[in-house]
């Protein structure tokens, strides 16, 4: 038996991922496919742009009802186009969770509450854990590579979700200042216009990053430990 044969040398992750397209006839998902796609971007804007026109024209009971009969027609085209039901109903239980807190406020701003304090939520978890020296996506990849890596001791892919980390803390501190203050300012149009500008477009920014960042884990640890 030949040393090549003891010792065969260990493939790039690039062709390990040729492989299995040519195996599985499929090509493997991008970062917009993974997020829903450009329509995943169309599915979260409607609701908005309906709500915030309906708004400006009809009474609150009507917008209230008009954006609860949007999603459920969301709801029902994902179905018919053959989508999970899992993802299917994540937009239609937004939206209802969003309208009912309206319906108990009184407020139309209210429909934007959950998404503002939920970037909140986002801000602190991905900028404490930066100052904590764990970074969020350096958790994630770890656990998703079965948490044995030793990540933290390669200050290039530290260094690396740090900054991702980053950008996704930047993404969740700027969705919370600006749709807070429009918020504060009760502006129901520069909220529904906030909402989807700084949604799917700055999410795939960030997801470029730290897509970046899991690539550049992987190659530095996966890679040299086989």
């Amino acid at each position: 038996m030949t040393d090549q044969h003891r010792n065969p040398s260990p493939r790039s992750e690039k062709t390990v991922r040729t492989e299995k397209t040519v195996n599985t006839g499929k090509q493997e998902p991008t970062l917009l496919d993974q997020m829903g796609g450009p329509m995943g971007f169309v599915y979260s804007a409607i609701p908005v742009i309906v709500f915030v026109t309906a708004n400006a024209f009809l009474s609150l009971g009507l917008t209230i009802g008009i954006a609860i009969g949007t999603g459920l027609a969301l709801f029902g085209f994902r179905l018919l186009r053959g989508e999970k039901f899992a993802q299917a109903v994540g937009s239609l239980l937004g939206v209802a969770l969003a309208a009912g807190i309206v319906a108990i406020t009184g407020s139309s701003r209210d429909f934007f509450a959950i998404g503002i304090w939920a970037a909140l939520a986002g801000f602190v978890v991905t900028f404490g854990s930066v100052l904590a020296r764990r970074p969020i996506t350096g958790v994630i990849w770890n656990a998703v590579h079965g948490g044995t890596h030793d990540w933290r001791a390669d200050r290039v892919v530290l260094r690396a979700h740090d900054l991702a980390t980053l950008a996704a803390a930047l993404v969740f501190g700027s969705r919370f200042v600006i749709q807070q203050w429009l918020y504060v300012a009760d502006s129901i149009g520069g909220l529904g216009v906030a909402r989807i500008a700084m949604g799917t477009p700055l999410t795939v920014l960030a997801g470029l990053v730290v897509f970046w960042a899991f690539r550049r884990s992987t190659k530095r640890l996966v890679g040299t430990s086989r």
